[in-house]
């Protein structure tokens, strides 16, 4: 059920990103970044790693309108390197499809295509 707000706030985030309105465009940026750092700290804190803080989030130049890549890095609270790659295509549309990767520090990877702090336990 929490799944539909977060897919509504990349749509609404894209949407506003098309308009060409830069203050809102920023917001809108802003918003996504925060919920990618926060979902990555609260993915690792199911897993049993804290984070030392929130990692910094950036967004990668769009490959089109509809694909959104994002990048952060940050430290587990054990001073382990975190850093997440995050791609979100068909996000012009009702239905975009979102695929994460967290990498910390010699671990296997971590993929979901939920990551935020509205995605709980659903996947």
């Amino acid at each position: 059920m929490r799944r539909p707000l977060r897919t509504a706030a990349v749509a609404v985030l894209l949407a506003l990103a098309l308009t060409g309105c830069d203050v809102m465009q920023r917001i809108s940026e802003g918003a996504y970044r925060n919920a990618v750092a926060d979902g990555t700290v609260a993915e690792l804190d199911r897993r049993g790693i804290a984070m030392d803080r929130r990692p910094d989030c950036r967004l990668d130049e769009p490959l089109t309108d509809a694909t959104v890549m994002i990048r952060c890095t940050g430290h587990t609270a054990a001073g382990a390197r975190v850093a997440v790659y995050g791609e979100t295509e068909r996000a012009d549309t009702r239905r975009p499809r979102e695929e994460y990767e967290i990498r910390v520090d010699g671990r296997a990877p971590i993929r979901t295509t939920c990551l935020g702090v509205s995605c709980g336990t659903a996947r």
